[in-house]
């Protein structure tokens, strides 16, 4: 009996044993963890860039149809909740857009556009719309006379961009800008300026 007794204590104790050395070489492990690919591009925060693109319009009460590229420089900050992204942007543009009819000439040598956007993200891949305010010169001249106008109005579109690394992303975008009519002394007339712009732009994320 004293035998069986003594076996079992023995057993016992190496079973002890054996559990321990386990817990042990578990626990000296490191902690097993799984490594989950970057799936969700972040459009959150400040950023700047710069565009270059195109612009064909119209001038009030003139058969001018000015045209001739843009560029300029953008900045804005982007709110993100899941997919959605809204924010506000502003930018400032140089144009060479400018037409001539009989004596006259018109041209838009700038605008700005300060606008909302708003749009719903595919991972690296947002669409958006965006509509505001729109500021910019008239020119008109004839016979060696000038007089330009900085008016107001509002502007509406439509893009995609496109984050092709964390911090750089590209866009294209169509614009429509309304300015709106002033009175110019030498045509006698009022006038105002609207025209379209497409325009190719990339920004870098903060």
């Amino acid at each position: 009996m004293t035998r069986i007794v003594l076996g079992a204590l023995a057993f016992l104790a190496a079973g002890w044993s054996i559990k321990a050395e386990a817990a042990d070489f578990y626990n000296s492990r490191a902690p097993y963890t799984v490594n989950q690919p970057l799936n969700a591009y972040s459009w959150a925060g400040p950023y700047l860039g710069g565009n270059f693109g195109y612009a064909w319009g119209s001038v009030d009460n003139a058969w001018a149809k000015p045209s001739g590229f843009v560029g300029g420089l953008q900045a804005g900050y982007n709110f993100q909740r899941g997919p959605w992204v809204f924010g506000v942007e502003g930018d400032i543009q140089g144009s060479s857009a400018d037409d001539t009819f009989a004596a006259w000439k018109f041209s838009n040598p700038w605008f700005g556009t300060v606008r909302g956007r708003g749009g719903y993200a595919f991972n690296n891949v947002l669409f958006y719309g965006t509509l505001g305010l729109a500021f910019g010169e008239l020119r008109a001249e004839t016979f060696g006379l000038s007089e330009s106008h900085t008016n107001v109005g509002w502007t509406a579109g439509l893009g995609a961009e496109f984050g092709f690394a964390p911090n750089w992303s590209a866009k294209i975008e169509y614009l429509y800008v309304d300015l709106a009519n002033s009175n110019f002394v030498i045509t006698g007339a009022s006038h105002g300026a609207s025209f379209g712009t497409v325009r190719a732009g990339v920004n870098y994320r903060f």
